[in-house]
């Protein structure tokens, strides 16, 4: 079986699976509910594991970190049966390198 390679950089902006759950008009509402941008990687000074480091696009700009493995992780569709999209976090838009 052939494993999907997914992969994002530093500055994508991520769109995270709750996002389909927003009406459009919530989605008028605040244009960036539920999307985030990646600000960097980072490494568990005890643990070695490698983490992803993000930032709210919405709300007071929150600055989060969450284990690689958690972020690239399916959607628990027993918890959340409703939701199409795949993975946790989606690839939403693309840095622009210069």
């Amino acid at each position: 079986m052939l494993q999907e390679m997914r992969t994002m950089a530093v500055g994508d902006i991520v769109a995270h699976f709750k996002r389909e759950l927003l009406s459009e008009e919530q989605k008028k509402e605040d244009k960036n509910q539920y999307l985030y941008v990646i600000e960097g990687f980072a490494t568990h000074s005890e643990t070695r594991e490698r983490m992803v480091v993000y930032r709210a696009l919405y709300g007071e700009y929150g600055l989060y970190v969450r284990p690689y493995s958690m972020f690239m992780s399916e959607v628990d569709k027993n918890k959340y049966p409703m939701v199409q999209t795949k993975y946790r976090f989606t690839l939403y838009k693309t840095k622009k390198t210069p």
